[in-house]
């Protein structure tokens, strides 16, 4: 009795098992989207920025994810406030607006206008006697987009040494202040000298004063220390990337 119970439920479990196969393979199948076709990532096309001077790239790579500004690329950025190297120092954060929107030259968006972008003092380096001017080391980290996106990023300034520091044209400027001002202290002295003992002799101490007083201002000037780094709000650099920038598409930021 207890055999032909046991062989009956075996049966039953079968025919059970047979029913809902037949019965699933029978139920109209649905699509179900395919997650892994998302993540792919396919190259559509390489475009160009529109060039800087000396750039040593302008190559953007757009894929259906990313858009990919290449490193090498160079591109402007704004002080959001004024900047002066004498009172910063390493690891305050300075933060920098794209002031237009970065497109390329097929007419792709790839940065919009407002755009954030934070940097971190790495190392000032202060002005030195001999007229050595202040260089700002900066490594730009971060770029904020305008719906609030945070992206990594590596960038420094796009200058010959990499840090900011003050123009020729300022120390130029300095200089010239220097040896001008004592120049005419110089004429004036020489005109007093020559004055006094014989008024004839007003252009021979002129002949002397201007060029002693103008030597004497120019080493002055050269000896003395260097320029601070100073620049305003709204102040434009240019940086350049170091690495790879990539930025997702907005369908792949939701």
């Amino acid at each position: 009795m207890m055999i032909c119970t046991r062989i009956f439920n075996t049966m039953f479990i079968k025919r059970l098992s047979a029913i809902f196969m037949i019965t699933l393979l029978g139920m109209p199948s649905f699509a179900v989207p395919c997650q892994c076709a998302q993540c792919r990532e396919e190259i559509l096309c390489e475009q160009y920025l529109f060039p800087e001077k000396d750039a040593p790239c302008n190559k953007v790579i757009i894929t259906n994810l990313r858009n990919i500004i290449c490193k090498g690329n160079v591109f402007k950025i704004v002080f959001d406030c004024k900047f002066w190297s004498d009172k910063q120092k390493a690891g305050d954060r300075v933060n920098f607006t794209v002031p237009e929107a970065i497109y390329t030259q097929e007419g792709t968006l790839l940065i919009p206008a407002c755009s954030k972008i934070v940097a971190t003092v790495i190392k000032i380096e202060k002005q030195r006697k001999f007229n050595k001017n202040a260089r700002v080391h900066l490594k730009f980290e971060c770029l904020v987009l305008p719906d609030g996106s945070a992206i990594a990023m590596s960038a420094k300034p796009f200058t010959k040494d990499g840090t900011l520091k003050e123009g020729p044209w300022m120390t130029a400027g300095k200089l010239t202040a220097s040896t001008l001002g004592l120049g005419i202290a110089g004429a004036g002295a020489g005109v007093g000298f020559a004055f006094i003992p014989n008024p004839a002799k007003i252009g021979t101490g002129l002949a002397i004063g201007i060029p002693v007083g103008c030597t004497v201002g120019l080493i002055t000037g050269l000896l003395t220390p260097g320029l601070k780094y100073h620049a305003k709000a709204g102040e434009a650099i240019k940086i350049i990337l170091c690495d790879d920038l990539c930025i997702k598409k907005m369908e792949c930021r939701q």
